[in-house]
């Protein structure tokens, strides 16, 4: 029996590599980067020398040598500001990254799989595009290679969360009977949008337009632990970015899940502003663009998608974004605020270059004899439920506090 199961790992194995293997270049003459002077010449000839030992045969030896590039191009992204980091030292990262994740695949076993899963995310997610995204089409093929049934536990919770399960936490609704609400529109056409909301920047809820996504009926927790479960994202550990305690940690969407949303830790949780629909293609498949980005100056493929997923009490503190937003509400309830660019005065913007376009006030404890124009700010609120879309014009403010376990959905485009 255990012969069989041998067997079988090594004949799954085998159709693992010939997949991999299809996505690459079939000599090791194209498996080449055209690199900038600002990459040493040193670091050319190691990214060479890998080539040469993984089209050799020489795994053992090609897997020390991308983990060399590796520990060499990350002493490169963590110094200075990520800004400032030059592109071929992301583009280096990933060419490492991917020679390490190819070479892990040659031992059977979904664990091998699973942590060169891992090392392709962490390719997304430090490095930059090389070979035409081979590293989502690497993922992919990982990622269905272990099967629901096969990926080994994830995190300390074996089970598949239930939505049920989920946390409500004692999360406050607040009385907005006093406040102004954002106005409603239903499917209004593309001229409509333009002449009374767009151009005029104005902040609206269209209903009825995002009904049709397939996510809409799709996504739940137990969805999205299956389609993305095994993947690494980075998570924000704090109540709001501007606390001091505030940090990142990368872990899989499963260990996410089971210690933010199952369970109640003492921090906070939150998977914000993060492009997981590039990282992770078939949830992109769950939604539109909507059709008013097509007013904008922009082409499509520049318009920047963001995930926005945690439990209820999730924070984003005032603030604003320099492009248009469109926030769609897939999972959960969200209360927001929003300031027009005009009343920043009141707002009292942080004095600092890093958090220029964040208040320093609590929304909704505001500290008045610190901030006294703050009262007097005009404002528009809502509650955003699954299925409505919020234009939130360009520069301005807004806050976002989410009632439920949320999923929301931004487009930024110009």
């Amino acid at each position: 029996m255990a012969e069989d199961s041998n067997q079988d790992a090594l004949v799954g194995a085998g159709t693992l590599q010939e997949a991999l293997r299809a996505l690459l270049p079939r000599t090791k003459e194209e498996l080449k980067l055209d690199l900038s002077e600002n990459v040493e010449r040193s670091v050319v000839m190691l990214l060479q020398q890998s080539a040469d030992l993984f089209y050799g045969g020489r795994r053992s030896e090609c897997l020390q040598t991308s983990e060399a590039i590796l520990d060499y191009s990350w002493e490169k992204l963590n110094t200075g500001v990520w800004q400032d980091v030059d592109k071929d030292w992301r583009r280096v990262y990933a060419f490492g990254c991917l020679l390490k994740a190819m070479c892990l695949c040659e031992a059977p076993g979904d664990a091998t799989v699973a942590t060169a899963l891992r090392v392709c995310d962490m390719g997304l997610l430090m490095g930059a595009a090389i070979f035409e995204d081979i590293l989502i089409k690497v993922a992919a093929v990982l990622q269905m290679h272990l099967l629901p049934g096969k990926r080994p536990a994830q995190g300390p919770a074996q089970e598949q969360p239930c939505i049920k399960k989920a946390r409500n936490g004692h999360v406050s609704i607040p009385d907005m009977r006093s406040e102004k609400a954002v106005p409603r529109l239903h499917c209004p056409s593309l001229q409509y949008f333009r002449k009374h909301y767009l151009i005029p920047q104005r902040p609206v809820i269209l209903e009825g337009v995002a009904d049709h996504w397939p996510c809409m009926k799709k996504w739940s927790l137990e969805y999205i632990q299956e389609i993305a479960g095994c993947r690494t994202v980075p998570v924000e550990v704090g109540s709001r970015y501007t606390d001091e305690e505030w940090s990142q940690r990368l872990m899989t969407v499963s260990e996410f899940i089971s210690k933010y949303i199952l369970n109640e830790p003492k921090d906070v949780g939150y998977l914000a502003q993060h492009q997981l629909f590039d990282q992770i293609p078939e949830l992109k498949q769950d939604i539109s663009i909507p059709d008013y980005c097509c007013l904008g100056d922009g082409e499509e493929d520049e318009i920047t998608i963001n995930a926005w997923f945690g439990p209820p009490g999730t924070v984003s503190p005032l603030h604003q974004d320099p492009q248009q937003n469109f926030l769609a509400q897939v999972l959960g309830r969200k209360y927001i605020r929003l300031y027009p660019p005009q009343e920043s005065e009141a707002l009292y913007p942080h004095g600092t270059h890093l958090l220029h376009n964040t208040s320093q006030v609590d929304v909704e404890n505001p500290d008045l004899e610190r901030f006294p124009k703050f009262a007097e700010a005009p404002f528009l609120s809502c509650v955003l439920s699954p299925g409505e879309l919020l234009f939130i014009p360009v520069k301005h403010w807004h806050y976002v506090r989410a009632l439920d376990l949320s999923f929301s959905v931004s487009f930024w485009w110009s």
